[in-house]
């Protein structure tokens, strides 16, 4: 039932000197803290916590989908990231589409094998040890802890237990099946039901002794692509084998001098920078928190924002981006004064359809680097498309495309989509001269609610001053748009005053609330690592601790977070660990 899902308890935030990883599950935050352990730093100990999601969340996330990371050089202060998104198929041509008689109007259905594009998943993981990795641990190290849990099994988590059945309840709905390597006797698995994945367990040994060959080629790249071409697609053996992921800089936006660290396009990290540019323009702690007036400025600047995201993200191999003009601070002051304090906007419209499932998660390691990191499948399990005896689906990120021919967003062959995954970083504004200070690893999944919930609790901690905890705890907002009844809608969740929502309404918003149980996951789940306490008000800065990391975990999700307390790196040998 959706009402049993209730936040009953509080959590204080997490404390510890020597390195800290978060995530939406309890064995992966687990595993992560054991890389660290053995000599990993925060690169090696986000893969590792990606690979046991893999097995822990399905529903979510895996070696099917897509992955992006942030990394942050402690020794430097150099910010570079990966954009593991794959591309579609060469051959799936707009004309090819339109021949079959889709169209803007009638795509593909969510779940048709012509939405699978190249899982750059993997790659990403491969390239993440490579670039940024402590060098020290191999990639079959790393990914040891997520075969073990594979293999062996693990009890399903409440959370993930009720999204498994939902999204294998969706996919019967459309008239597919899941395949049986992520089901227990053709069902999903129950809370506290052991599941094994011994399929996925070789998938993960095979990508930890041969790299990226072992799934971009041979067993498993056959596997996939026989799976699609069974079920109407036309991905082939050329279009995995010449994928890569591409190192990104990533772009960033100044907010009362704090720093905020997004990807690049494709990805919508675009987002979540204009949303905050826009934001600037109001005194927002003056309105107090969650107060109406304060979402009523959010949700506007939101759908000013998602409006110019949709209009303009896209490919950049593709297409031209504005991003130095969206970025400006003019633009967005010239878009605010749209915005009226006492009444919604007429006529916003944006036009991309959502999914909804990821997996986000971070680590800051001992020597000051860290790693934020998103991986996902888009919608669930994605297609619902599972290869022969690998145990993985094949995620579904091609239903973003869009098919109008001169939308910046259109399917090409061999296009990336636009991608809703980002993982963020927070640094000072440090002068030309000094490298950027870490403030945070942050992130909130969600599909679109990405951006939005980025800022959400960014703000309850710069503005609000809530610790990390405090603010991922806080009631959040979700503004969403429905492309088939042009219609917005303002999600409020539970703890959210009556009044509020009635004054929203009388402003003009259609507002649902409360959002409680269950249907509290349209708001994301986050994870959030501090350096430092700097979001307080009340310490001053002779007295701030700027080594002791403060974290927390969403209470949406089954996650925690776990700090490593020895200064020392643990010589464990090479002796199995969960």
């Amino acid at each position: 039932m959706e009402a049993d899902l209730t936040f009953l308890s509080r959590r204080s935030p997490v404390l510890c000197l020597h390195g800290c990883a978060a995530s939406s599950q309890s064995l992966a935050s687990g595993a992560g803290l054991d890389i660290l352990k053995r000599g990993g730093n925060a690169a090696d100990a986000a893969v590792a916590i990606a690979a046991v999601l893999a097995v822990t969340e399905p529903c979510s996330t895996g070696p099917g989908g897509d992955a992006f990371c942030l990394f942050y050089n402690g020794n430097t202060g150099e910010i570079r990231g990966l954009n593991g998104s794959g591309r579609s198929p060469k051959a799936q041509t707009l004309d090819f589409l339109e021949g079959r008689g889709y169209t803007a109007e009638s795509p593909p259905s969510l779940f048709d094998a012509l939405n699978v594009t190249v899982p750059g998943a993997p790659a990403c993981w491969c390239d993440t040890i490579q670039l940024f990795g402590s060098q020290k641990l191999s990639l079959q190290e790393v990914l040891r802890g997520a075969v073990e849990h594979a293999e062996v099994g693990f009890p399903v988590a409440e959370v993930a237990a009720h999204h498994w059945a939902n999204w294998v309840a969706a996919l019967r709905g459309a008239g597919k099946e899941l395949g049986g390597d992520l089901l227990i006797d053709g069902q999903a698995p129950k809370c506290g039901q052991i599941f094994r994945n011994p399929a996925l367990a070789q998938t993960l040994k095979e990508l930890g002794e041969r790299g990226k060959p072992a799934f971009y080629q041979g067993r498993v790249a056959q596997a996939i692509v026989d799976i699609i071409n069974q079920n109407g697609g036309v991905l082939t053996l050329d279009d995995l084998s010449s994928h890569d992921s591409e190192v990104i800089t990533p772009i960033s936006t100044e907010y009362k001098g704090v720093r905020l660290w997004e990807p690049p396009p494709n990805s919508q990290g675009l987002a979540a920078l204009l949303l905050l540019n826009n934001l600037e323009n109001f005194l927002l702690k003056a309105l107090g928190h969650n107060s109406s007036d304060y979402i009523h400025i959010l949700v506007e600047a939101v759908r000013l924002t998602v409006t110019d995201a949709v209009r303009y993200l896209g490919d950049p191999e593709h297409v031209t981006i504005p991003v130095e003009t969206l970025l400006d601070k003019s633009y967005s002051l010239q878009r605010t004064k749209h915005i009226s304090v006492d009444r919604a906007m007429e006529d916003v419209k944006p036009g991309l359809t959502t999914g909804s499932d990821t997996v986000y998660f971070c680590v800051i390691d001992s020597q000051g680097n860290a790693c934020s990191f998103v991986n996902s499948n888009y919608a669930g399990f994605g297609s619902g498309l599972v290869p022969k005896d690998c145990g993985f689906s094949l995620q579904n990120r091609g239903a973003s495309f869009n098919l109008q021919r001169s939308h910046f967003n259109c399917i090409a062959g061999g296009k990336r989509p636009y991608h809703t995954i980002i993982p963020a970083l927070l640094t000072d504004c440090a002068s030309d001269s000094q490298k950027p200070r870490l403030l945070a690893a942050l992130g909130v999944m969600g599909a679109f609610m990405q951006p939005q919930g980025h800022v959400q609790v960014l703000l309850n901690m710069y503005e609000f001053g809530m610790n990390p905890q405090q603010a991922l705890d806080a009631a959040r907002v979700y503004v969403q748009y429905d492309h088939k009844t042009g219609q917005w809608s303002v999600n409020l969740e539970e703890g959210i005053k009556q009044d509020v929502a009635e004054e929203l309404r009388r402003r003009g918003h259609n507002v649902n609330w409360p959002i409680t149980g269950h249907k509290r996951s349209q708001f994301g789940r986050g994870q959030i690592i501090t350096v430092g306490d700097w979001w307080n008000p009340s310490i001053n800065d002779a007295d701030r601790q700027s080594r002791v990391l403060w974290a927390g975990s969403d209470p949406r999700g089954d996650g925690c977070v776990v700090g490593n307390t020895h200064p020392q790196i643990h010589n464990l040998g090479s002796a199995p660990f969960l």
